[in-house]
């Protein structure tokens, strides 16, 4: 757990800086980070990063208990009936990501023209609400589609609830494609694998938080709802 949580996120981020940086050196361009740089990063992250994981890994170990079921189960898991297509994982991923990317679209264009354009971002309380927004929309629906799919005796909600909750990032990634061609000037090599590059990695980062937040939203409203059955 430790080995994956240190290189789910920093690893993809690690590469593609390593591809982006050398493709600035070759073009000889300002956004090349200087060598010294890239070492008082690796640096950070080897005193900082590294030895807050190794504590979080402790702590997680000591304070482990043993799983309780908020009601009795069975030794068997029961068949799962055959499903129409528009309950399997795809279309509800389009569900509960059209959702909560709606609920953001406006703002990403303003922070894309404050990234890779030439405006300048002034209005952070109103993204700080839209960011709230985010992350409420997104545990309610991916609850809803939950409780659907506990509904037609589908119990393998985990992985869906992943899924359904970071489809968002999916969204942001077709957007970035939107943008790049429509709204942008940017062309050439370097310009493409930067915007495309690093917009990969926000994106996949949106997909690990919004799925965090969906699965964990999930999990709190099945142990309330099987709490409440009584055991006769």
């Amino acid at each position: 757990n430790l080995i994956l949580t240190g290189c789910l996120f920093c690893g993809p981020l690690f590469l593609t800086f390593s591809f982006l940086n050398t493709v600035a050196i070759a073009y000889s361009a300002t956004a090349a980070l200087p060598f010294g740089t890239i070492i008082v990063i690796i640096l950070i992250w080897a005193l900082v990063t590294s030895p807050l994981l190794v504590l979080g890994g402790i702590a997680g170990k000591n304070s482990n208990t043993e799983f309780q079921a908020p009601c009795r189960t069975t030794k068997y898991p029961r068949e799962i009936p055959q499903m129409p297509w528009y309950r399997s994982t795809i279309p509800q991923m389009a569900m509960a990501g059209f959702l909560p990317f709606s609920a953001i679209y406006i703002e990403l264009y303003y922070i894309f023209a404050s990234i890779w354009g030439h405006k300048i971002y002034t209005i952070y309380s109103i993204l700080f609400i839209v960011f709230i927004i985010l992350i409420i929309v997104t545990a309610f629906v991916t609850v809803a589609l939950t409780y659907f799919q506990l509904a037609v005796e589908d119990h393998k909600w985990w992985w869906r609830s992943v899924l359904c909750g970071g489809s968002t990032g999916i969204f942001i990634f077709f957007y970035c494609i939107y943008y790049y061609h429509a709204r942008s000037d940017m062309s050439g090599f370097m310009q493409t694998s930067f915007f495309f590059g690093y917009m990969t990695c926000v994106c996949y980062g949106f997909f690990l938080m919004l799925g965090t937040v969906g699965f964990r939203a999930s999990l709190l409203f099945v142990r309330h709802i099987y709490r409440s059955i009584k055991c006769e």
